[in-house]
């Protein structure tokens, strides 16, 4: 039996487009199982509590349960580098924060990029955090911390919860745009932070208004400002940044969704749309405003405009990190 020149090529073609055939039908019948979405935090966490709420209205947009896998260690990376590595097919998505995809660039040697290995998909949530101090310091008001600051280099102290964490990253920030400098001070966590601010061991603190709020009204600590361009719903008392006197000052610890590089457009697409859908609904609105959080804005919620305020984000606090030489080994 003999087959024609034309023929064997027409069957070597007919074979090559079969994972491009495949891909397509995939794409087009995406969803069809559960999708894993990596978290590279503890449960009960504020990444974790935003994944949950988003990814449980997602679920009715998509059709498909979301199970969110925490994967915590190694301040995180062990979660990225699960999601970076995985089959770029739209089942496994990775949801976290500023602190894992762009802390954690600057201060460990990854061997991945987070600009170009992951595909933007939405931001979450942003939440802003207070300018916090110990109730006897001698500054009413942030015009006065600020002139308090100054007026005391290097010897202010600043408590975080722990090297390169969201408070100590912040911190960095603060000390450049004023023009000095702190004495870091590390705790096991916010909270341990918190109580020695109570007992008034150390001078100041950025913590999201989330978790630092009822402390704040309890009026054991003083809240100056809040960094962001609004005054908080649950706050309206507390000025921002810009009625303050430090305008433009924003920093907050924001969550957002990414997909493995490699994964169909149509894909990254739907995930969007199920993403948006979730942010929009009033319900996950409220549940996000009950724990501090603000709304991305319509442009932060496309792919592209994720993407950009990524990048713009990294390029921004990559070199506060590195100046201050927190990359480890």
């Amino acid at each position: 039996m003999t087959i024609s020149r034309r023929r064997v090529l027409h069957l070597v073609a007919s074979a090559a487009a079969l994972p491009l055939l495949s891909h397509i039908a995939n794409a087009d019948t995406y969803p069809s199982r559960t999708i894993t979405a990596i978290v590279p935090a503890s449960a009960g966490g504020p990444t974790d509590t935003i994944g949950r709420i988003i990814a449980q209205h997602m679920q009715t947009t998509l059709g498909q349960t979301i199970v969110i896998e925490n994967v915590g260690g190694a301040s995180g990376t062990i979660g990225t580098n699960r999601v970076v590595r995985a089959t770029p097919d739209g089942y496994t998505i990775g949801i976290g924060g500023v602190n894992h995809y762009v802390v954690n660039g600057a201060v460990y040697p990854l061997q991945y990029d987070f600009l170009k290995d992951f595909l933007p998909i939405s931001m979450l949530a942003s939440g802003p955090q207070l300018v916090l101090s110990r109730n006897n310091l001698p500054a009413t008001n942030f015009k006065e911390l600020l002139a308090w600051l100054k007026a005391n280099p290097d010897g202010v102290t600043f408590a975080t919860g722990g090297v390169a964490s969201p408070p100590h990253i912040s911190g960095l920030a603060f000390q450049k745009e004023i023009g000095t400098k702190f004495q870091f001070v590390p705790f096991r966590g916010t909270a341990p932070a918190i109580q020695s601010m109570i007992g008034g061991h150390v001078d100041i603190i950025f913590d999201q208004a989330s978790s630092t709020l009822p402390v704040v009204k309890s009026g054991t600590i003083r809240a100056y400002a809040v960094t962001s361009k609004t005054r908080l719903a649950s706050a309206p008392e507390i000025p921002t940044v810009d009625e303050a006197g430090l305008p433009g000052f924003y920093v907050s610890i924001w969550q957002g969704m990414w997909a493995p590089k490699g994964t169909p457009k149509e894909i990254v697409g739907k995930l969007n749309a199920a993403a948006v859908a979730a942010l929009a609904d009033p319900q996950v609105q409220g549940r996000l405003k009950e724990i501090g959080q603000e709304l991305p804005t319509r442009e932060q919620q496309t792919p592209e405009g994720f993407g950009a305020f990524h990048a713009a984000e990294i390029a921004k606090l990559w070199p506060i990190i590195k100046g201050a030489g927190l990359t480890q080994e």
